[in-house]
């Protein structure tokens, strides 16, 4: 009886560890420290957030440097890492149409394309409640600027960073779109208003960190510079000035966006 109580009581003070998913919260402030499911690892972002990220790859950081090419990127479960030449080249069939609403340009009309240009990607949050919508302008048949949203994937548009620009394929169209960032009086504003215009972004500069999407920008001190807000029924995109995850403003839900080059925007 005395061997069985003792073991009894070295069985209660074990704590089982919960196996988290790709791209899961695994800890941080008031929870568990989890663990993640194999060839993934759990990261820490800041002190009340961490995530399994790709054991391969480097976990996105609060960073202030330029602009890095991407690594090689998942392309559809159970992400296998694929090199640039496996991406499809395609001949793209467009809709056009033509606007008759006013406004201050009348902007490109920007083909929906079905499968992904070589050198370019898909961006795409990849957790709940916006798991797999794609980053995209909206809406698409009125004149610039027009809104960032994360959308359909059956109207995801394509990106490619350049020079701290991220610029969207217009597939042959001129000029291509940019995504810009509002520049605040107060630089304590918690959410900076993001949207796509034919004028390339003054405001910071955009980089990649892994697979996932940054903007750092000189005179705000971000927590995290992979932290984006996505707000309202529109699911409008804003960058998040503050810590992740911590005192998130009402009607908005916290995500980190990253680049996605399979041959079609997966749902």
């Amino acid at each position: 009886m005395r061997v069985l109580s003792s073991v009894l009581f070295i069985t209660a003070g074990v704590v089982a560890q919960t196996v988290r998913g790709p791209y899961e919260q695994c800890g941080g402030t008031g929870r568990p420290d989890d663990r993640c499911s194999a060839g993934w690892q759990c990261t820490t972002y800041n002190p009340y957030y961490a995530q399994c990220v790709p054991a391969a790859t480097s976990a996105p950081a609060a960073s202030s440097t330029a602009a890095v090419s991407p690594t090689p990127l998942p392309s559809s479960p159970p992400f296998v890492i694929t090199t640039s030449s496996s991406r499809a080249i395609t001949t793209l069939t467009t809709v056009t149409t033509t606007s008759t609403q006013g406004g201050s340009s009348p902007g490109p009309v920007v083909p929906t394309p079905t499968t992904l240009q070589s050198g370019w990607y898909w961006i795409r949050a990849v957790a709940t409640p916006n798991y797999r919508s794609y980053l995209q302008p909206q809406p698409t048949s009125t004149p610039v600027p027009r809104a960032a949203v994360l959308a359909n994937s059956k109207t995801a548009a394509q990106f490619q960073l350049t020079s701290g620009q991220l610029v969207q394929n217009n597939f042959g169209n001129s000029p291509n779109l940019y995504l810009n960032v509002e520049n605040p009086t107060d630089k304590t504003q918690r959410r900076l208003k993001t949207w796509f215009d034919t004028k390339p972004n003054a405001y910071g500069a955009f980089g990649w960190q892994g697979d996932t999407l940054i903007w750092t920008v000189s005179d705000i001190n971000r927590p995290n510079s992979a932290a984006w807000l996505v707000c309202g029924d529109n699911k409008e995109v804003f960058i998040n000035t503050g810590a992740f995850l911590w005192d998130t403003p009402a009607g908005c839900f916290d995500h980190t966006i990253h680049s996605y080059n399979g041959a079609q925007a997966d749902v």
